[in-house]
């Protein structure tokens, strides 16, 4: 069974997603309807006055040669006689014929017979024997030789279609047949190029006027869009946008500015306020480091010491997390394999049991300190619950994807994305030999974001139990 949408996603692939090419796609698609009604509607019209012209002038030409000409021109009962192109003379425009003027190659038209039928019957005349057809002129006995002539030649214009031979026959009572002939130009062409010449003009007008509205409207959206995009990456005042475009438009810009000013001042309040902090913290911590070596017990001494560097580190941990979302060190370009391989090689010298799997060499513009940061904190994590951890990094498309996996008994899954969230751990206890202020993976995640990437935990499942714990950083190559 197809997969419901399936069906539309060719339509969806093609489908403009800007604003402006949505808009101009609409109204093209809209004006193609109505000018495909309004075609529809005039070539109609056009064939139902060709139909009643024709119709009326043959009845004219056959009346007038019939036994009922003493009556007068018969007017025609809709409907105007067809624009002739070129005037036959009288004896070649009525004839007396003999036999049935039908050739093989005629195309008849019995919707024109019937009518001219009921015309012909309406004025007292027999049509129980009629013949209307169409004719290439060139093959008709009567008049090829007049086409030939050459006043008849410089009478039609270079590169005019050849006219249409319209043959009307009577049969009459006695076994002859009166016929007429009608030389009708091809106006199908002429209303099609009319149709299409006006349809290109509408298109280059209308289009080309609502453009320039919609380029109005949607180059501000795009500033203040790119705008936004980099407010929301670098969390930096990029400079003021200039509000342009309608008024709407520049209401919304000139709310943004407002809005961006406000949040980076109030980030700019929070790195100042979180400065202070740790440095009010830290300068009473280093003292109290110092006052306590005058402690003679030695245990006491140690848990006091001990303490005092949970504090660091927390403080340490706290003011990086502040840090992370405005870096103000640039992206530089680094070996990425190089850098893992490093980190792996500082556990390794301190004898833990980390190993490092494939690496893909991979060079991407990076904040090197950071990163490393974020390896570190996924590496012990891994250490802490797992015991073990194993790194590998691999190119997937246009990611660069590091993967950390431990051994241990992985997180419930309801648990996984709360894991994340800032002072988060599943031993509820602040003790630090059961972990550390649950800020290790917040740290990671808020430096994948710096980059543009993303963190990811999943459990391991082999044989149908958790076998450890999946710690996936991704981050684009550009």
């Amino acid at each position: 069974m197809a997969e419901p949408g399936a069906r539309w996603r060719p339509i969806v692939r093609f489908w403009p997603r800007s604003l402006q090419g949505q808009m101009l796609l609409a109204i093209a698609l809209a004006l193609m309807v109505a000018q495909g009604l309004s075609a529809a509607l005039m070539w109609r019209m056009q064939h139902e006055r060709h139909f009643a012209g024709l119709v009326n002038y043959a009845a004219f030409s056959l009346l007038g040669r019939s036994p009922r000409a003493q009556f007068g021109p018969v007017p025609p009962p809709g409907g105007e006689a067809p624009e002739i192109s070129l005037r036959m003379p009288r004896p070649l425009h009525v004839q007396e014929e003999a036999h049935e003027p039908q050739m093989a190659g005629d195309r008849r038209r019995p919707e024109v017979e019937e009518a001219l039928r009921q015309v012909l019957e309406a004025q007292g005349v027999d049509a129980s024997r009629i013949f209307v057809a169409e004719r290439d002129p060139a093959r008709d006995p009567v008049i090829t030789a007049w086409l030939a002539e050459p006043r008849v030649r410089m009478a039609r214009p270079a590169g005019a279609p050849r006219p249409r031979l319209i043959i009307a026959a009577i049969g009459r009572a006695d076994g002859t047949w009166l016929t007429a002939r009608l030389l009708a130009p091809r106006t199908e062409r002429a209303m099609l190029t009319t149709l299409v010449l006006q349809t290109v003009f509408i298109y280059l007008v209308l289009v080309s006027a609502v453009a320039l509205i919609v380029r109005r409207i949607a180059r501000p959206l795009r500033a203040l869009t790119a705008q936004v995009e980099g407010f929301a990456r670098s969390r930096k005042d990029a400079g003021q946008l200039a509000p342009e475009g309608p008024d709407d438009i520049r209401r919304l810009i000139v709310a943004h500015n407002a809005m961006e000013r406000r949040v980076g001042a109030l980030l700019d309040e929070k790195d100042v306020m979180l400065g202070a902090i740790g440095h009010d913290l830290k300068t009473p911590l280093a003292a109290l480091r110092v006052r306590i070596e005058a402690v003679e017990d030695d245990t006491e001494r140690g848990r006091m010491a001990s303490t005092i560097e949970d504090i660091n580190r927390s403080l340490d941990d706290i003011l990086s997390l502040a840090r992370v979302g405005r870096p103000s060190d640039p992206l530089e370009q680094t070996e990425l394999s190089a850098l893992v391989a490093d980190v792996v090689g500082e556990y390794e010298d301190m004898g833990d049991d980390v190993t490092l799997g494939e690496a893909t060499r991979i060079v991407m513009p990076l904040r090197a300190t950071w990163l490393r940061r974020a390896l570190r904190n996924l590496v012990s994590n891994a250490l802490r619950y797992g015991t073990r951890a194993r790194v590998t990094l691999l190119r997937e498309g246009d990611e660069a994807v590091l993967t950390v996996d431990d051994d241990g008994t992985g997180i419930p899954e309801q648990e996984i994305a709360r894991m994340l969230e800032p002072f988060t751990r599943l031993e509820a206890s602040r003790n630090s030999a059961t972990g550390g202020a649950g800020l290790g993976l917040t740290l990671a995640r808020a430096i994948a974001d710096q980059h543009g990437g993303s963190l990811h935990l999943a459990n391991r499942q082999e044989g149908g139990e958790t076998r450890g714990l999946t710690a996936t950083l991704r981050l684009p190559l550009s």
